[in-house]
């Protein structure tokens, strides 16, 4: 009886172990929830590698912060708690101030003028996350930030002593120099904070604005695009470099198409959701020449307090994103 059992148990092992055990899935949290146009891009990406390998890798999504929140994410993928993740670029300013230079204020306020900034500084980031053993996979800009508040700002003189909603060092900047306090506050928290009156303004995505349901909170919405985040899909450079050589080169084909496919998404996004926000109620404002004037010194300020911190490296990316 024994012996009779031991070959198709023998042949059933070996088969598990040459199918399905042979493919590796990977988790990869994100910060963001479903609807937002991030996290569909990023679950296409995901579909797109499964395909691409046949199944070899498979991409789990875990959306929302629901497996580590959005500030513990690069840690996570750096530690190999996680190999692959999503964040905000700019939130590792602290770590060092070439992360951060999507987010000055009104250096690049346009798609083409971020996709040149880009351009100009993707080496040096990718340098910068390749020394913590990470790699750049794609990067995705948010539309441009504009400005949420209870009332019509015609300066920065309205915004003075207003808590201010901040997400990265470049926002709790920027609160200061309008007078305003810096409260850091994640994107899941927006509508909470807003009701305890933690915060009473901020500066944001039309995206953000829609996903966060902001006309339930705040009446004006202020247009002044301050320049364009992008979030950054990072993979834990060893768990890369273990993947057979024509599964790296899957990730990285189906990467670049999701780089493509989100900055069309992204600009596609801009005029749909400032429409979203109009339909329900919120005032659309330009901004007014005082507070354009006083937001572009802001800019101005902030562009060379980047670049004293930023010294010789930061230059040099500004000189290539203007030509010079």
């Amino acid at each position: 009886m024994t012996v009779s059992f031991t070959k198709p148990l023998l042949g059933g092992a070996l088969a598990v172990l040459a199918g399905p055990a042979l493919a590796e899935t990977w988790d990869m949290p994100t910060p963001y929830g479903d609807s937002v146009f991030h996290t569909q891009n990023v679950m296409q990406f995901a579909e797109d590698v499964a395909e691409a390998t046949d199944g070899e890798l498979e991409i789990t999504v875990h959306s929302a912060g629901s497996l580590f929140a959005h500030p513990e994410i690069k840690d996570s993928v750096r530690r190999g708690l996680a190999p692959i993740g999503e964040t905000l670029m700019s939130r590792l300013a602290n770590e060092d101030p070439i992360f951060g230079i999507d987010s000055i204020p009104f250096l690049a306020a346009s798609y083409e003028d971020a996709g040149k900034l880009w351009e100009a500084s993707r080496p040096v980031v990718e340098e910068k996350l390749a020394e913590q053993g990470l790699t750049l996979l794609y990067a995705v800009p948010w539309p441009g930030q504009s400005l949420y508040t209870q009332e019509e700002v015609e300066s920065t003189a309205d915004l003075e002593g207003e808590a201010f909603r901040a997400y990265n060092t470049a926002t709790e900047r920027l609160a200061q120099l309008m007078g305003a306090v810096p409260t850091q506050i994640e994107t899941g928290d927006i509508p909470t904070a807003f009701s305890t009156g933690r915060v009473d303004a901020m500066i944001t995505s039309p995206s953000t604005g829609v996903s966060s349901q902001a006309w339930d909170f705040v009446s004006v919405f202020t247009d002044i695009q301050a320049w364009l985040p992008k979030n950054m899909i990072i993979v834990n450079t060893r768990a890369f470099e273990a993947l057979p050589d024509e599964v790296q080169t899957a990730v990285m084909e189906a990467a670049a198409s999701a780089e493509t496919r989100g900055w069309e998404m992204s600009s596609a996004e801009t005029a749909d959701q400032i429409a979203t926000l109009e339909e329900n109620g919120m005032t659309v404002a330009a901004p007014s020449d005082t507070l354009s004037q006083e937001l572009a010194e802001i800019g101005e300020t902030m562009t060379q307090e980047w670049l004293d911190e930023a010294g010789e490296e930061g230059q040099a990316v500004i000189d290539a994103y203007q030509g010079e």
